[in-house]
């Protein structure tokens, strides 16, 4: 079975391999240096618990276990509120006319703003799986698995959600957006520039990032195409966002220009779909199959299983499911649809 659960220090090496596996930018808030990655672990540990002070803000990480063979090939975040106390920073696209009354000319111009109005909102984040499973149903559980521990702890997480899709990279490593334009200004490639933002204090965006409007048309041509358009290995990854109620805003990515995408937190499907449940047991795998997650803070699981329903409003499923996630007959579960 797949299991999704809080990570844990025991989980720092298979978290690096996966990281180390998926490219430049494909987890950018995936920390590929091990003692910052363990800083992470500890800090989502305190974050399960309960115990992060305000200054620093709860910020969760998920694995995806093998049950069987324990082997744990994905990861899933959220941040409870972007930018973890700092700016969260992005471009906002908009438009201005250029007239003149005199030769008759008028023209809309496309522009980029600097911004940080999604500031606090809070933040899918670092998902990252085996090439191999992203055909799989293993790809929804992890994904949607943060969601229903939304919906179990909706008091820690803000009105709306929003995810940075990566976005256009060359098979030759090149960026046409931070090729255009972000290379100017920070002197340094790609991947060192996302690697600082995904481990350092994102003061230096603001340093060294042009603070005025930038002109759409004076891009390169492959960077004004790569505009809100995403890395092709997470089409699968922006779709099933799409399926939850995301939907691309005015927002892109400050690096590559990805598309972020935007939603109101109790609109999306997983939670409006999920029912608190009483659990009981069955002796076979009837049902439809469903994710189904239990328990609070760092006790928190959840899995895929067969659920039948019964006439009480209560489901039956196999006794395994119990022991993955647990808990046993009586104990209250949430149950979403697959």
């Amino acid at each position: 079975m797949w299991l999704v659960r809080p990570a844990i220090p025991a989980d720092l090496a298979s978290i690096l391999e996966i990281a180390g596996t998926q490219g430049a930018r494909l987890s950018s808030t995936l920390p590929k240096q091990k003692e910052t990655l363990a800083s992470k672990i500890q800090h989502s540990e305190d974050s399960f618990a309960g115990k992060t002070n305000p200054e620093e803000p709860p910020r969760f990480l998920f694995v995806l276990e093998n049950t069987v063979t324990g082997e744990v090939l994905g990861t899933a975040g959220i941040d409870a509120r972007a930018g973890n106390g700092q700016p969260f920073y992005n471009y906002r696209r908009d438009a201005l006319i250029h007239a003149s009354h005199e030769l008759g000319v008028s023209r809309r111009v496309e522009v980029l703003y600097p911004s940080h109005g999604l500031t606090d909102q809070s933040l899918l984040c670092s998902f990252a799986i085996k090439p191999e499973l992203r055909t799989t149903d293993a790809f929804e559980l992890l994904s949607r698995a943060r969601l229903l521990f939304i919906a179990e702890h909706r008091e820690r997480f803000n009105a709306r959600v929003v995810v940075e899709i990566q976005g256009v990279q060359e098979d030759d490593g090149s960026v046409p957006f931070w090729d255009s334009l972000g290379r100017h200004f920070f002197n340094m490639d790609f991947q060192t520039a996302d690697q600082y933002s995904g481990t350092l204090s994102k003061t230096f965006i603001a340093e060294l990032m042009p603070p005025n409007p930038i002109y759409v048309t004076l891009l390169s041509p492959s960077a004004q195409k790569a505009l809100g358009q995403p890395h092709k290995l997470t089409v699968s990854n922006l779709e099933l966002l799409q399926r939850e109620g995301f939907h691309a805003g005015c927002y892109l990515d400050i690096f590559d220009a990805g598309p972020v995408l935007e939603a109101r937190t109790d609109n999306l499907r997983t939670l409006v779909t999920s029912d608190r449940k009483e659990l009981h047991g069955s002796h076979d795998d009837a049902g439809e199959t469903c994710l189904i997650a239990a328990g609070e803070g760092n006790a928190f699981r959840c899995t895929l299983t067969p659920v039948a329903e019964t006439l009480e409003d209560t489901v039956k499923v196999p006794v395994r499911t119990w022991q993955v996630l647990n808990k046993s007959a009586g104990d209250t579960v949430r149950i979403a649809p697959l």
